[in-house]
């Protein structure tokens, strides 16, 4: 079993081995074989998805052989899904690949339960009406659904899936859990027995920052009614009272406690993004609540009750300027002071389960321990259908991004994107596709924008001509630098939505190639 886990040694180091567990347990099914779904597969074979179907009815072209790395002059007449799964198969062993020679609009009109046996669905280069239809088949049968689009110099990449929790969110920025404002008994404890106004000068410079920024703190809650500093001022003053007690001009761990003091100002007790997951109905479980809710609403109580308004300590610390001896005893005051909160929760689980009818202990310790450790971060997203944001997006977000010269390209974009598919309905072509009738495409695009944006409630909105040009200049085409960046985009939220680590992107994802600029619109 060493063979793997050198093999993907460097991406382990960013989802762990769970995160690789869980790719190596997805199948994923690909719809479209062209540059932008070859691309987007790549990405996930090299990183040792489970299995891969490639579902694909046409056959390999000369066009195709300008814009797809993974066929060449052999290929040219055989199915394409055969030779880009052939392909793809090389470039990782361990991976089990199957193709299915049909097209995917067909698939999708006559066979829906056919998508039911995939842990995510990649849709690429579907059409407005079959992209509609896929995603309420893929959301009755549970299954994650990814659209990813490349047209021209524009891309399009949008995940729906009815809810996806996350518990290891992984943010880049986040405050430490330290608690230097609301310590515990045994920190408190800890603390009174450190004297701060110590003679010895080896001593005073070894005091770790958590123990000096406790004892000031309370020492200014003392002489402030119970208060900590809020107001610029007061934590100009709290600073000063740091510096006063250093002895010495080269005393790190009093710089250290008076960059950290910013960690006293926090506000005690939970975030509101906390708070809203612990107040969403879900938290409220039945029988048939996920593994996420009934430990959510364990949590809940535990901050009800034990927590005194706080979450799970979370159990480290951070390196600072300390005594060897010191520092040690805080890491296991932290270390038991979580285990202890763990202890709690877990059995808060137990109950839950035993409570609802289940088996109490059909939730393992180690995915209890993780969810305390990351209590303060859980993240949950949900995606309307697509069919709702198309008839239905949020107007005034529209009207806004329709009028902001910040998003004007990419919403312009957006629109035409749908307008294409409009247009490709009505005349059984793409804009732009044959040549000849370019004067009479951009008329006619014009025209299905225009009523598109009408329908949409956005009356009087144009988009520029230089745009609408552009789009019809595209002809459809699929350029291989934009399928490859939005090949890039799509497997990076695959691998976030099957490792359930870091938070997937929310709204539609529009890249305008003119400017190089990346968008999320939230409609």
């Amino acid at each position: 079993m060493a063979e793997p886990k050198i093999k993907y040694d460097r991406q382990l180091r960013i989802w762990g081995e769970q995160g690789q567990a869980a790719l190596e347990k997805a199948s994923i099914c690909l719809l479209n074989c062209g540059p932008t779904g070859s691309e987007t597969l790549k990405n996930l074979v090299l990183g040792g998805i489970g299995s891969i179907t490639v579902v694909d009815g046409s056959k390999v072209e000369n066009g195709d052989l300008g814009n797809n790395f993974m066929v060449n002059e052999s290929s040219l007449g055989q199915p394409k899904a055969k030779c880009v799964c052939a392909f793809l198969q090389e470039l990782n062993d361990a991976v089990k690949a199957k193709f299915i020679e049909e097209h995917p609009v067909t698939l999708i009109e006559t066979n829906p339960s056919f998508f039911s046996q995939f842990t995510l669905v990649v849709a690429t280069q579907l059409v407005e009406d079959s992209m509609v239809k896929l995603d309420r088949i893929c959301r009755d049968a549970n299954v994650m659904l990814i659209f990813a689009r490349s047209y021209g110099l524009s891309g399009f990449v949008r995940i729906s899936a009815k809810e996806h929790a996350v518990i290891e969110s992984k943010p880049d920025h986040f405050l430490d859990d330290l608690r230097l404002n609301n310590p515990w008994p045994e920190l408190k404890k800890f603390t009174d027995n450190i004297d701060l106004d110590t003679s010895d000068p080896v001593v005073h410079k070894h005091v770790p920052y958590i123990l000096i920024l406790v004892k000031i703190a309370e020492e200014w809650a003392k002489s402030h009614g119970g208060r900590l500093p809020s107001t610029r001022e007061e934590k100009k003053e709290f600073k000063e009272l740091i510096k006063a007690k250093m002895v010495a001009a080269d005393e790190d761990n009093y710089k250290e406690a008076i960059e950290a003091s910013f960690k006293v100002f926090a506000s005690q007790g939970i975030s509101s993004d906390l708070k809203r997951i612990l107040d969403d109905t879900c938290a409220e479980v039945e029988s048939g609540a996920s593994d996420f809710w009934v430990m959510v609403a364990a949590l809940k109580e535990f901050i009800a009750n034990e927590g005194g308004g706080e979450a799970p300590l979370e159990g480290s610390i951070p390196d600072m300027t300390s005594s060897t001896e010191l520092y040690v005893n805080l890491q296991k005051l932290y270390q038991a002071k979580a285990e202890a909160d763990f202890l709690v929760v877990e059995q808060r689980v137990r109950n839950i389960l035993k409570k609802i009818g289940r088996d109490p202990y059909s939730i393992s310790k180690t995915d209890i321990k993780g969810f305390c450790k990351n209590a303060r971060k859980l993240t949950v997203c949900r995606y309307k259908l697509i069919e709702e944001e198309f008839s239905s997006p949020v107007l005034p977000e529209l009207q806004k991004y329709l009028t902001d010269e910040e998003y004007s390209v990419a919403v312009g974009f957006y629109i035409l994107l749908r307008a294409v598919d409009r247009f490709s309905a009505n005349y059984n072509t793409f804009p732009g596709q044959f040549d000849g009738a370019m004067d009479e495409d951009i008329s006619r695009l014009k025209t299905t924008a225009i009523s598109l944006l009408s329908d949409l409630g956005c009356n009087g909105s144009t988009l520029t001509e230089d745009l609408i040009n552009e789009m019809c200049r595209y002809g459809a085409a699929e350029l291989h630098a934009v399928a490859a960046y939005i090949g890039g985009v799509t497997s990076q939220e695959v691998i976030k939505l099957i490792t359930r680590q870091f938070v997937p992107m929310s709204g539609t994802f529009i890249f305008n190639g003119i400017d190089h600029k990346s968008q999320l619109l939230s409609l």
